[in-house]
């Protein structure tokens, strides 16, 4: 099954690939859950890459999305060997400060959802630490993804 097939929650997912590894696996044999959470921090920055705004951008701007609060629903389990997808979207924003992004992991061989996931993010001064506007070129960077669910308010 290609990513293009699977059975997204959302239109048009920004999708990262992983192979679960042996290292990934818990004392229960199967994926550790913080696993999972560094999958979605790696598609996260992945998309923010390719929408042009990546390490460095942030650093230039004096800028970042920090994670103010996340939410993860395992819904069940992969073992070494299995081939996922991992996809992001950014379903809402306020286009001052926070925006919000889902998850979703998805098995490749059968389409089965292992986990849905959210998380709020606040845009801070990275010299500071502080919260402040998005900037300028976060706006125009982050605007063309944004799907603007209705439900922003809701993590997951």
């Amino acid at each position: 099954m290609t990513t293009a097939d699977l059975p997204w929650d959302y239109p048009h997912p920004h999708v990262v690939e992983v192979c679960v590894a042996g290292t990934d696996m818990d004392g229960l044999n199967h994926t550790n859950n913080t696993v999972y959470i560094q999958w979605c921090e790696e598609a996260a920055w992945s998309h923010s890459a390719a929408l042009g705004l990546d390490l460095e951008a942030y650093r230039q701007l004096d800028r970042a999305m920090a994670i103010t609060h996340s939410d993860f629903h395992y819904l069940a389990a992969s073992r070494e060997g299995d081939e996922l997808a991992v996809g992001t979207w950014i379903v809402s924003w306020d286009r001052r400060l926070t925006m919000l992004r889902r998850f979703q992991i998805l098995r490749l061989r059968d389409g089965a959802t292992l986990l849905r996931g959210g998380m709020r993010f606040a845009c801070i001064e990275l010299s500071s630490g502080r919260p402040r506007r998005l900037p300028a070129e976060f706006l125009a960077g982050y605007a063309p993804a944004v799907l603007d669910i209705a439900d922003q308010d809701i993590i997951v």
